[in-house]
């Protein structure tokens, strides 16, 4: 079956621009940076980053508006900022916004925001991997973590439709090389889908050089068809065969709102038999929550419920801890799912 819709790949950014707030043009091989930098008649002060170098802090004036509009974390994170040669793994499902809920339901994303802001400041993970997410909701996710930037467009095109970027700490990780890619018949093909899709699906990948250990490791971020079985098997076949083509033995980790559970399911069978890869939470040495469903619907965690979003390794990757974190804030939900997470210890490779 051919892939249907789409235009080419030279109209990727038309409609990325100005007109969407702190989100500028990504190139490839360097993140794009949700936060305006400091303009040239604005002081700034040095302070060492996590990696020893010096970095520039925001001005004086910056500083306070963010105090101003960003809300303190709580104390105690679940997972946390990763410390030594340690990697802070997290995937979030942050769940678009939609314009017909009123304030007040679960859904409603002007609730919902402060909520997901507030969790990602408290954890700080190291490489995020989202889904859902929508050009409007992207700000929200680089106040809470302004020494990340972003890698990926929309779906559609430029800023057009959800994104499944990857947010990376480039105080702690260079990018070496990175891309997108559509989960069709024809993957460079723009809005392309096939396989009875339900709607267009897409991967974002990087390969990272962590400056602490000197190590490199590939991330990839997906989000699987909801409906078609075939288009989560063909997905993962070609996700699997795009992995061996940019790892080049660099140890993998792969985030993702799958649609399928884990270990019962068609693509899970394929990326952790054919891929090589294996499930962060059956194989950390610890767990840091219960097992839990990670689709909560905005209820109560269903213990050993079905996981459909995870994190997955390949070799070279050491689990030492995970989380499915259902996190709440004054009964608030972030999102209808729980974000997953992984605390691992990457091998270096030559």
């Amino acid at each position: 079956m051919m892939a249907s819709g789409g235009f080419s790949r030279r109209d990727l950014f038309d409609g990325a621009g100005s007109s969407d707030p702190g989100v500028g043009r990504p190139t490839r091989g360097s993140g794009t940076a949700l936060l305006e930098r400091p303009r040239a008649d604005e002081t700034t002060t040095t302070t060492d980053g996590p990696d020893g170098t010096a970095e520039a802090d925001p001005p004086p004036s910056r500083q306070a508006a963010a105090a101003q509009t960003a809300p303190a974390p709580p104390q105690q994170a679940t997972i946390g900022s990763a410390e030594g040669d340690l990697v802070h793994v997290m995937t979030c499902n942050i769940r678009l916004a939609r314009p017909t809920t009123e304030p007040g339901d679960p859904d409603h994303w002007a609730d919902r925001e402060p909520v997901l802001t507030r969790f990602l400041q408290l954890e700080q993970p190291t490489v995020l991997g989202v889904q859902e997410a929508l050009a409007a909701q992207l700000p929200a996710i680089a106040r809470a973590l302004p020494h990340h930037r972003m890698l990926g467009y929309g779906r559609d095109g430029g800023s057009g439709g959800e994104y499944s970027a990857i947010f990376y700490d480039e105080r702690r990780l260079d990018v070496v090389a990175w891309d997108q890619f559509w989960l069709s018949d024809l993957p460079e093909l723009i809005g392309s889908r096939s396989w009875g899709c339900s709607t267009t699906r897409i991967a974002t990948w990087a390969r990272f050089r962590d400056r602490r250990s000197g190590a490199e490791f590939v991330h990839l971020n997906t989000h699987l068809d909801h409906e078609s079985e075939l288009a989560r098997v063909k997905s993962a076949d070609l996700i699997t065969e795009r992995l061996q083509e940019v790892a080049s033995g660099a140890p993998i980790v792969v985030t993702g709102d799958f649609n399928a559970p884990a270990e019962e399911s068609a693509a899970y069978d394929i990326l952790t038999r054919d891929a090589g890869l294996a499930d962060t939470w059956t194989t950390a040495a610890h767990h840091a929550t219960p097992d839990i469903g990670t689709f909560t619907a905005y209820g109560a965690p269903v213990p050993e419920g079905e996981r459909i979003d995870w994190i997955l390794a390949g070799r070279g990757v050491e689990v030492v801890d995970s989380a499915i974190n259902p996190y709440t804030f004054e009964g608030r939900s972030p999102s209808d799912h729980a974000a997953v997470q992984a605390l691992v210890r990457l091998a270096r490779t030559a």
